[in-house]
């Protein structure tokens, strides 16, 4: 029985449905829902650089599972956007963190603007990448060596996928649960959450 841990990352300015949606959708991932033998194969958390108390866009308060430095392993972690993002790209430890958990994870993904992040680590050169509409032309200028896709949800590059603005990190998240536990995992999980989604269109 494989579970995988995902690691959520938080800070004060994170756009809401950046985290909340992907954690949505691993948290209720459920195989054999309803049965005896049900399992879910996903165990979410949420880091911050402290541990403590953090305020996202609009005011909403959340306080980490965990803290930079005390936390796991993590075979997944999502970088989510928001306003937070222009003052964390100049932030070297969280970079520093971000540098190095992708040296250990099997996945890294980010939603909306949290491709800057990965960006400014250099994660994302001569790949592929996407990121919320209103920044792509600032993702393609300040980074020359990305190959900048629009008009898509996510952006599928192996170990680093990237989505596109807020409600995007759903459709990645999805998209993610298909690879890992194949289609009927990933339908039954948007029938759950009642999730209009369409997968052979969509991944």
């Amino acid at each position: 029985m494989q579970i995988w841990k995902v690691g959520i990352l938080l800070f004060d300015g994170v756009e809401v449905l950046d985290f909340a949606g992907p954690f949505e959708v691993f948290a209720v991932t459920t195989i054999n829902r309803g049965k005896a033998e049900a399992y879910k194969p996903f165990e979410v958390s949420t880091i911050s650089e402290t541990g403590k108390l953090i305020t996202a866009t609009n005011g909403l308060k959340i306080t980490p599972d965990y803290s930079l430095d005390n936390a796991p392993y993590f075979d997944l972690l999502v970088v989510p956007g928001g306003m937070g993002t222009r003052r964390e790209i100049n932030n070297p430890i969280l970079l520093d963190w971000i540098s190095k958990r992708n040296q250990e994870v099997k996945w890294m993904t980010s939603v909306c603007t949290g491709a800057f992040l990965l960006a400014k680590n250099g994660l994302l050169n001569d790949k592929r990448a996407t990121t919320h509409w209103a920044s792509i032309e600032r993702l393609r200028n300040e980074y020359p060596s990305i190959t900048v896709v629009e008009h898509v949800k996510f952006m599928d590059e192996g170990r680093i996928v990237t989505s596109a603005g807020i409600s995007a990190g759903i459709h990645m998240a999805f998209h993610m649960v298909r690879r890992l536990l194949g289609t009927k995992a990933a339908e039954e999980t948007a029938r759950f959450m009642e999730f209009d989604i369409d997968f052979q269109e969509s991944l």
